[in-house]
């Protein structure tokens, strides 16, 4: 049976199951031997061919943002608390 264009090994459908886009081109790009431009492209079309996969990607992102949000906020209240108490030494 021939491969189709936008089949990916099952070990890159699998790490992007698990929200890990970047990984699933490393893995295409090695099984392969396709540059990044190539590796990209085909796991995008795998992934727009995938309407469950999108959501997934999606939630994944919105719940790094989230967690990149509160360390920054944490890092900020944190340098006040540390200014705070240095100008009133």
């Amino acid at each position: 049976m021939a491969e189709r264009k936008d089949d990916l090994p099952a070990e890159a459908i699998s790490a992007l199951w698990q929200g890990n886009k970047i990984e699933a081109i490393k893995i295409l790009r090695r099984a392969l031997h396709i540059d990044l431009k190539d590796a990209k492209d085909r796991v995008d079309q795998y992934v727009r061919n995938e309407p469950a996969l999108q959501q997934k990607l999606a939630t994944v992102q919105t719940e790094s943002l989230r967690g990149l949000t509160r360390w920054l906020l944490l890092a900020i209240a944190l340098a006040l608390i540390v200014y705070y108490l240095i100008a009133a030494a």
